[in-house]
């Protein structure tokens, strides 16, 4: 089979990442704006939805890995080019922002609708409530709002550890689900699926307090998108920082130690009974 171009596989990956951020961070302006969701969970739902379906879409064509921690985790153990790496995160960068873009166009009305009904002035203190139908928070801003009423109960190391583990329980499932000497793991387009709910059980847990993010791509691009739609520094660096160390440096650091985790403890178990029957490593996604 002729080898697929990179330009085609990082197409690939700005589509995938585009369907991931166009449905999970929808879903997220239809909760906060419109009260279309009930509760964390129906957005989650939607998360693991929309990732199965960008896992479907795209993965034939660039192995649909949609998020900058999954693809750091596959070049440091599942032997993924390094050289593929930058052009990898670019083009999910690139993907999520202009879905951002996308959910503006369609959204900007009832942002600023929002916005007047809670008198909020965008950019200023306060509007992270809106902006965070974009990049993250932490704490959850409408958790905040309307339970927690402060937001001194969550440090920026535990919103640093919450980001980790949660991207770590992902990456964890993703290299379990796709270890093809894992006898246990679903068949074939039942996988895409496994991996969207692993994200939906994820968000319920970590979503109330600090969005999980889970993905510097769909953090960052969203992120990026609302600086230059009006938040300003609400957006970046954020009204108590920590954006990068929580929602891009965690992920990196929680993706790796999960795949590694998974790997030395497990994959290497069942390894040996997988080449007794004659398998061999290149069975690996």
């Amino acid at each position: 089979m002729k080898p697929t171009p990179l330009w085609r596989e990082c197409l690939g990956e700005a589509t995938g990442t585009f369907i991931l951020v166009l449905f999970g961070v929808g879903a997220v302006h239809a909760a906060v704006l419109t009260g279309a969701q009930s509760g964390v969970w129906q957005v989650a739902v939607v998360w693991g939805v929309g990732v199965a379906l960008a896992i479907y879409a795209v993965g034939a064509v660039s192995g649909a890995h949609i998020n900058p921690a999954i693809t750091i985790a596959f070049a440091a153990f599942r032997g993924f080019a390094f050289r593929k790496v930058a052009p990898y995160v670019l083009s999910q960068l690139a993907g999520a922002f202009i879905a951002a873009a996308a959910l503006y166009a369609l959204y900007g009305g009832a942002i600023s609708q929002f916005e007047a009904s809670n008198n909020l002035v965008r950019g200023r203190p306060g509007s992270e409530l809106s902006a965070m139908v974009y990049g993250e928070y932490f704490p959850n801003p409408d958790v905040v709002r309307s339970r927690l009423k402060t937001c001194d109960c969550l440090s920026p190391g535990c919103a640093m550890l919450a980001e980790a583990l949660g991207t770590a329980m992902l990456a964890f499932f993703v290299f379990a689900l796709t270890d093809r000497h894992n006898p246990g793991r679903p068949d074939g387009a039942f996988v895409a699926l496994f991996i969207g709910l692993t994200v939906s059980v994820i968000i319920s847990i970590i979503a109330p307090l600090t969005q999980a993010g889970l993905n510097p791509a769909r953090d960052f691009g969203p992120r990026a998108f609302s600086y230059l739609a009006g938040w300003g520094r609400i957006a970046i660096p954020g009204p108590r920082g920590g954006f990068f160390s929580v929602y891009i440096l965690s992920p990196i650091l929680g993706a790796l130690a999960g795949a590694a985790a998974y790997e030395f403890l497990l994959h290497s178990a069942l390894k040996p009974a997988a080449d007794e029957d004659g398998s061999n490593e290149q069975g690996d996604c």
